[in-house]
């Protein structure tokens, strides 16, 4: 496999992107970049210190004091906010229903793409988000668009919540997901939109190893 190739996967909140992006990385031994995890543990930062989500200075200010750190482990990724375990607190309803609002900035974006694509340099990286393909890594060699429907993807999200033992509702969570959706697709700066060169695939109706085999499949062709 070539050693500079970058894997990049963008697409819409609850499309399977996380998932599939560790798969990916786990079967070509590619390092897997968080990225979405990254805006969370910020998002989680600000919460504590009850910052205001719409102050972009402040924000961005707190982000250059924060250290988020990635580990990987055979069982996934750990996330650390400065050097606190934070992985299961980053995935509560409550830092979903904000990160969308703090990765709206410009300020904040620009500084974590400046980390992200540090740790994506060395090439054979797989990250997924909502603007890799389009402005974190836009040279990426393998670019693919995830999507699925608002209702199967909040019935992947309810299903995932109610095996954690968390309380949920199926018709808030469309709502939730469908809000978020018209959020990151309108922003300003970096907004999610399909890259041209990107390919789209659609798991509606899809097992996550079949889209992690067509991505893989894709990857190993763009190798040749």
């Amino acid at each position: 496999m070539d050693k500079k190739m970058n894997i990049a996967i963008d697409g819409p909140a609850g499309a399977g992107k996380s998932t599939v992006a560790k798969l990916v990385a786990e079967q070509l031994e590619f390092l897997y970049i968080d990225t979405g995890a990254m805006y969370r543990t910020l998002t989680l930062a600000a919460l504590r210190e009850e910052i205001s989500l719409e102050d972009e200075d402040v924000l961005t200010e707190l982000l250059s004091r924060t250290t988020i750190h990635l580990e990987h482990e055979k069982k996934g990724v750990r996330v650390f906010l400065n050097s606190e375990d934070v992985t299961e607190e980053i995935r509560t309803n409550h830092i979903t229903a904000n990160v969308s609002q703090v990765s709206s900035h410009e300020g904040v974006r620009i500084e974590m793409v400046e980390r992200q694509r540090k740790l994506a340099e060395k090439g054979q990286a797989v990250l997924d988000g909502r603007d890799i393909g389009t402005y974190v890594l836009p040279d990426a060699k393998v670019k693919v668009f995830l999507t699925a429907s608002v209702e199967e993807r909040a019935r992947r999200r309810y299903e995932e919540q109610v095996e954690k033992g968390m309380s949920v509702n199926l018709e808030k969570l469309k709502q939730e997901i469908a809000h978020r959706d018209q959020l990151d697709s309108t922003r300003t700066f970096a907004p999610l939109r399909k890259a041209d060169d990107a390919v789209e695939i659609d798991s509606t109706t899809l097992t996550i190893p079949d889209v992690a085999k067509a991505i893989i499949e894709l990857a190993k062709e763009r190798a040749k």
